[in-house]
């Protein structure tokens, strides 16, 4: 059996129609548990973001969402876009839409408890995570570790390769770049930065985010601006297609289902419980800050920067679509030839911006993804520190290390497809096992908002003084009482 049947077979059981439902379902269960947070919310979020400051043991509320965006806003916001729509066909940008609002509020939730459970590594470091609150709050040490495994395969091994491929793909587009000169940069540039510790990831990803996603906003509105005509009609094969009411996609409303949910948590991260490692790295008055800020970084992930790249594609029609019964087979095929992924974006803009946008794009994605593996790394890593029981061992750490840019140079030279998949089965494992943990451990998470809520009312700034029998083993806030 082939490399890319054996791929395809995992991720038919790791993605199947129940991991998609129970995304939905959980993100659904957890809005309405909150009394929708993702929106009465909005607010707080909008205000909590650029306050706080950086402390001796953890980085502040903005480092910890730009370490978080970091993840979240890489390719998976250019090509993964690309691919749900060649895929799963326009409607399954509704159907991201939808993940996106109800996952904000299990992203709140797991960041919530990422920050109950937080404890100090060797160093005295803020570390935290699904590993840890399964293990703390659950006491189920055996199903911590098999959570922090999956992290280490899925963010250590098999996702940033979807990165770095992308990198490549793009470069050779733009500028026929060999791929083993662009890789052998990647894996330079990428080890001078991991060999620097969180602050230094923490400190580029501060600097890097935010003018990548406002750079690539402000073209994505040229371009819009340039095919104003063709916005109605965008907006409404989008709708058309999602509930199979339009004639060339309506068999499509599963696969546009699966495709928007997949490509959504890979690209927003909401249940998977990546985002959580950051969110524990926070110096914070209060757990609930960092949930509130964290939950907001979704909204800008899907509904700003995954929307902008489905504008770009969908408004100048420079997209393919397969058949899902045939998936060799073009349903429409608006640029034949055409690989699924960044050269969708690519091209795009090269209709609208002749001579600037395959180079535009591929200058884009660099940012983009060099930011998604530092912050994937950083996923990684900590729970790396997790299962040697937060001691920094040097030997461990440097194989880590080596491991994590050996799998990452694989990928990057590898197709695109086996690539993906790869990271589409790393992404549905840690989702797998942390929203049960989620559903299992949602009562302080709800207990920590009641508190921050009680504060609020009575016009106080919100101080995390927990009750040892309503959260209990939140070793790091006891202390700080």
């Amino acid at each position: 059996m082939t490399l890319e049947k054996t791929v395809a077979q995992l991720l038919g059981i790791v993605w199947s129609p129940a991991l998609v439902g129970l995304c939905l379902l959980v993100g659904l269960y957890f809005s309405v548990r909150t009394r929708f947070i993702q929106l009465r919310g909005l607010p707080e979020m909008l205000k909590l973001m650029f306050q706080g400051r950086s402390s001796a043991a953890g980085v502040s509320s903005f480092q910890a969402l730009s370490l978080s965006l970091s993840s979240r806003v890489g390719v998976g916001n250019i090509a993964g876009v690309a691919m749900a729509i060649a895929y799963g066909g326009p409607g399954a940008i509704f159907w991201m839409w939808i993940v996106a609002f109800l996952g904000a509020s299990s992203a709140f939730v797991e960041s919530t408890l990422a920050q109950i459970y937080k404890q100090r590594d060797s160093k005295g470091m803020y570390r935290g995570g699904p590993a840890y609150y399964i293990e703390k709050g659950l006491g189920k040490r055996w199903y911590a570790v098999l959570f922090a495994i999956s992290t280490v395969i899925g963010c250590g091994m098999l996702l940033p390769g979807t990165q770095s491929n992308a990198i490549v793909s793009a470069l050779d587009e733009a500028w026929a770049v060999p791929g083993w000169i662009t890789a052998a940069c990647i894996g330079t540039v990428v080890a001078m930065v991991i060999f620097g510790g969180v602050r230094r990831i923490a400190q580029v990803a501060q600097v890097i985010v935010p003018f990548m996603a406002v750079g690539y906003l402000l073209v994505a509105a040229v371009v819009m601006a340039l095919n104003l005509d063709a916005v109605p009609e965008m907006f409404a094969i989008i709708l058309r297609s999602a509930f199979g009411q339009d004639a060339a996609f309506g068999a499509m409303i599963g696969t546009a289902i699966q495709w928007g949910v997949r490509r959504g948590v890979m690209s927003n991260e909401a249940g998977m419980g990546s985002g959580a490692h950051p969110a524990a790295a926070a110096e914070v008055s209060h757990p609930v800050k960092q949930g509130l800020v964290q939950a907001c970084s979704v909204y800008i992930d899907t509904m700003v920067v995954c929307s902008a790249t489905a504008f770009l594609i969908l408004s100048t029609g420079a997209y393919n679509v397969y058949d899902p019964s045939l998936p060799s087979q073009l349903m429409v095929a608006n640029v034949p030839g055409l690989e699924a992924g960044p050269r969708f974006v690519q091209q795009a803009v090269e209709s609208a911006l002749p001579g600037f946008g395959r180079s535009f794009i591929a200058l884009a994605i660099i940012p983009f993804a060099f930011t998604t593996i530092l912050a994937l790394y950083y996923t990684a890593e900590t729970n790396v520190v997790y299962m040697v029981r937060n001691r920094h061992s040097p030997v461990v750490m440097a194989l880590f290390r080596c491991g994590f840019i050996g799998a990452m140079l694989y990928s990057a030279l590898n197709t695109a497809e086996v690539a993906w998949s790869l990271g589409d089965i790393g992404v549905g494992l840690m989702t797998w096992l942390n929203v049960i943990a989620l559903l299992l451990l949602q009562k302080p998470a709800f207990a920590a908002l009641r508190d921050y809520e009680a504060s609020r009312g009575k016009g106080q700034d919100p101080v995390f003084r927990p009750d040892p029998h309503t959260v209990p083993s939140c070793t790091v806030w006891v202390g700080a009482r």
